[in-house]
């Protein structure tokens, strides 16, 4: 037999499973609210697993240990500013927006939210919100469907374009099928896979080497800076990987989990499940590249984001490569179709169903969202032909685009009594737009990560916007008050 061929088909019983999933939830779905958000049914197991699956994405098993490869320990200052911003997201965000949504008039989006929370009768704050998510889900989407395409081509030497197209079709088709359950559910099991892959592979390579005092040796011998977490960081570096856990607090496909939990009093085991996976992939992660740089010190990688792939393919007969290798497309998978359902659902709900046919009936509205879902696909797959296009840079700048945009917003809704419509408009303007305008110039200060700039200029619009513009009406304050209090 091949050497690719167990591979092959263990990679293929893994995609059949993903595609099963997506007809069982076909099954039981009936209207809107289960396309979107599962009947607001997901227990605390389900939410932590596939919030963390789909946060992650392929950044974790590739752009991270990618990262790390090439650069060195320097690079866990970014897992330690995830893990500071998903736990201060789960503790003051998670419980108040199931709560919140729920209460507003059972809001499926981020959109419909922030249109019910400041009886916003215009429609801007829908349409705005709607177009962000949008744009930058697209570039989103366009990163996972690169790293999927990179990893069959590494896998099995398939051509790029084709090999991508492969993931493509099988993640649009259980997404289009099942929707928020789908999701959930697939998430849910490539959680696993992802957390089994990342403290399997290490472990394994670090046998292999020697221990982990010669992998110390090997990497010292290499570059003594890449055993370092200081060496030759800047203030503006520090800040800037740091600063990715400001990026939680407004990812919709995150926040999504929180709205969809079955109870908010589920949320502190959801926490607790969620926190832990998260911790220990991200070691994991990190120590892939590390001891990345020692396996391979006689023949270093040209790509340094393979290296969990060739560490997989080098430790592991084929029949176990498969089912590791097949975390990594899980990893993928499960950012793409959250992004996706996401998109699709604002496309249906925010602007089909909100401006055009308010009268649609929930079969319609399902199917137009499934529609939706292809739309967004191609758009993302176009973006996607670009080979050279790295994971962690097009997940950085998607990531740093919804972090400004939504973060502030999103909190100072939840907690701030006095925050009007107009702040809330002018901060996600504000916020989007100090992304895009710096993300296009280098050098000085503006090698700070620009989710910095656009986190606190959104905060500053939010705040400006509300003192100048007339106090909220009863009706939203008592609103307020009543989900507040409840």
């Amino acid at each position: 037999m091949d050497i690719d061929t167990p591979t092959l088909l263990t990679f293929g019983a893994y995609l059949i499973a993903m595609l099963a999933f997506g007809f069982v939830a076909y099954r039981i779905t009936t209207d809107l609210s289960d396309y979107i958000l599962g009947g607001r049914s997901l227990g605390p197991g389900v939410t932590a697993l596939s919030a963390g699956a789909s946060d992650m994405s392929g950044w974790l098993l590739l752009g991270l240990p990618g990262a790390v490869y090439a650069a060195g320990l320097g690079e866990l200052w970014i897992g330690v500013g995830l893990v500071a911003g998903a736990w201060l997201n789960w503790l003051f965000v998670a419980r108040r927006l199931r709560r919140f949504t729920a209460l507003a008039d059972d809001a499926l989006t981020i959109p419909d939210y922030l249109e019910h929370r400041f009886g916003d009768t215009s429609r801007a704050l829908r349409t705005i919100s709607a177009l962000v998510i949008l744009i930058f889900f697209t570039l989103y989407i366009s990163a996972g469907l690169v790293g999927g395409g990179l990893l069959f081509q590494s896998t099995f030497g398939m051509d790029y374009t084709t090999a991508m197209l492969i993931g493509a079709v099988v993640i649009i088709s259980y997404t289009f099928l099942g929707g928020f359950l789908a999701v959930s559910w697939t998430d849910f099991f490539q959680g696993i896979l992802m957390f089994a892959t990342l403290l399997v592979v290490p472990m394994m390579a670090v046998v292999i080497v020697g221990g982990l005092g010669e992998v110390g040796d090997e990497v010292h011998a290499i570059d003594p800076s890449y055993s370092t977490l200081l060496e030759g960081m800047t203030v503006l570096g520090m800040i800037s990987l740091l600063a990715w856990g400001l990026g939680y607090f407004g990812q919709p496909h995150i926040l999504a989990r929180f709205m969809a939990i079955r109870s908010e009093n589920d949320v502190p085991r959801a926490m607790t499940i969620g926190m832990t996976w998260m911790i220990l992939a991200l070691v994991g992660a990190v120590a892939t590249g590390y001891i990345g740089i020692a396996f391979f010190a006689d023949a270093p990688l040209d790509d340094g984001e393979t290296v969990l792939i060739m560490l997989i393919q080098a430790l592991f007969n084929p029949w176990v490569a498969g089912i590791l290798l097949a975390a990594i497309l899980a990893a993928i998978m499960s950012t793409i179709d959250s992004q996706l359902l996401v998109s699709s659902s604002s496309l249906t709900n925010d602007f089909y169903k909100g401006m055009l046919r308010p009268d649609a009936t929930e079969s319609e509205l399902v199917w137009v969202t499934r529609g939706a879902v292809i739309l967004v696909a191609v758009l993302a797959t176009l973006l996607a032909l670009d080979p050279d296009a790295g994971v962690l840079q097009l997940v950085a700048y998607a990531w740093a685009g919804f972090g400004a945009a939504f973060g502030p917003v999103i909190i100072l809704s939840l907690f701030w009594r006095r925050m009007t419509r107009i702040g809330a408009l002018g901060g996600m303007v504000v916020g989007a737009v100090t992304v895009i305008v710096w993300e296009q110039f280098d050098g000085g200060l503006f090698d700070l990560y620009e989710i910095v700039p656009g986190f606190v200029f959104c905060t500053v619009a939010v705040v400006i916007g509300s003192l100048l513009d007339k106090a909220p009406g009863e009706r939203v304050t008592r609103s307020f008050d009543v989900q507040g209090d409840a």
